[in-house]
């Protein structure tokens, strides 16, 4: 699964990897971000690539309430097409979800410990995503997430059995490209990626709580002791 990543670089950074401008959207440096959070989203509603900020957990518009985005922060990759709540978002609403980090906790005897993997190497890329709207009582609409995952890889498969899905750069377009609608070829995309472009290092506990979010809680155990 993936519960818990990092968007650490300012708006000016990435703008050019994600191709948009013109965008005020006052994003803060996060170096812990959490399920419920507003997350950075890359939709391409009206043909080109758009920033929004959307709730981390995907509630479907039949939803009669929100609270079910809470436990629907990740969608697998292998039913997408089956999950009511997902099937449709698949078609139709695919977003990326930019990262410069991702969180997980490995397990050792009886204790776990939090990694953070980095990937491409240490640079930004996007996790392959979902996004839904849900009619509020006040008539406003409720923008929400999840970040779709498939089985580990190499690398990863000593720290945990799921990752979530980064797409590579050449893929991105048509995964936003929401005019695309088989199902059957998208799902190829979705891919664990290459071992080789990814790294991790042991963080402090300080990522247990979604409070701690300053850049001491990616630094590497080691320069902490």
């Amino acid at each position: 699964m993936c519960g818990r990543f990092t968007l650490t670089a300012d708006q000016d950074s990435f703008e050019d990897r994600f191709s948009f401008t013109g965008f005020d959207l006052g994003w803060v440096p996060s170096f812990n971000i959490a399920p419920t959070q507003e997350v950075l989203t890359i939709t391409n509603r009206g043909s080109e690539n758009r920033p929004e900020l959307m709730r981390w957990g995907l509630v479907p518009s039949w939803a009669k309430d929100p609270k079910i985005g809470n436990r629907m922060i990740n969608a697998r990759a292998e039913t997408l097409a089956e999950k009511p709540s997902f099937r449709n978002a698949f078609k139709r609403r695919r977003c990326l979800i930019p990262a410069d980090g991702f969180y997980e906790w490995k397990r050792e005897g009886k204790s776990k410990k939090p990694m953070r993997i980095t990937a491409n190497p240490g640079g930004l890329f996007a996790f392959a995503g979902l996004w839904e709207t849900w009619k509020q009582p006040d008539d406003s609409w409720l923008l929400t997430c999840a970040i779709i995952t498939t089985s580990a890889n190499e690398f990863m498969t000593s720290i945990h059995d799921r990752m979530p899905v980064i797409l590579p750069r050449e893929s991105e377009a048509l995964w936003l490209n929401s005019e695309e609608q088989n199902t059957a070829m998208l799902s190829e995309l979705l891919l664990p990626y290459d071992s080789d472009e990814m790294e991790a290092y042991e963080v402090s506990t300080l990522v247990n709580s979604p409070r701690n979010n300053y850049p001491e809680v990616i630094a590497p155990v080691a320069t902490l002791l």
